[in-house]
């Protein structure tokens, strides 16, 4: 049965959003790609995907999590300074590489060069989260990808504060939370002094 909790997106990268389709701890675990049409509806809301009219990909989604695995996996290796097999990511990569080609545009009299999905099967459907994947691994300070602080929170994001200290998924909600018991934790301490 699908999920019915709205996959996060607070990030600030796409390659986290993805990693973060899985999130909650113990009984409370949520998972946003449990079918083939939850994936193409996740990549729609991620703004990757255009208007889809087609069925998904029969097994679109065993990738997308295969993929999600491998993604965690190589970004805490790179987080530790060591090696992990980037397989998944390498054959999502290898197998929906966009294709460009050049086109001429007369209205403006010149040729633009375009890009277009290579198919639509789940390679280059997934292709655009493991760019992301790679860009991020390649081109961004790993010591500001980071996990929400709140206890019960698993939810990466890529800290882009001007200060670097972001500490929450959301100042809306475990911000707030961990904030509010934070107050009544100090309130019950006064109390009991008293």
């Amino acid at each position: 049965m699908p999920s019915e909790i709205a996959p996060p997106f607070i990030a600030s990268n796409l390659a986290l959003d993805f990693m973060n389709t899985q999130f909650g701890v113990a009984d409370e675990r949520q998972e946003c790609l449990d079918d083939d049409s939850s994936v193409v509806a996740w990549l729609q809301q991620a703004g990757v995907l255009a208007e889809y009219r087609e069925s998904p990909p029969s097994g679109i989604a065993q990738l997308a999590r295969e993929l999600r695995n491998n993604m965690q996996d190589l970004l805490t290796s790179a987080q530790q300074g060591r090696a992990a097999d980037p397989a998944v990511v390498n054959h999502v990569l290898e197998r929906g590489y966009p294709v460009e080609k050049i086109e001429w545009q007369s209205t403006a009299s010149v040729f633009q060069k375009k890009t277009y999905q290579r198919n639509m099967e789940s390679e280059s459907l997934l292709q655009p989260v493991a760019r992301a994947l790679v860009q991020l691994l390649t081109e961004a300070d790993l010591q500001l990808v980071k996990q929400c602080e709140a206890s019960d929170c698993v939810l990466l994001f890529h800290d882009q504060t001007k200060s670097h200290r972001r500490r929450w998924c959301s100042m809306a909600s475990c911000g707030n939370r961990m904030k509010a018991a934070v107050h009544r934790a100090r309130k019950r301490e006064k109390a009991d002094k008293k």
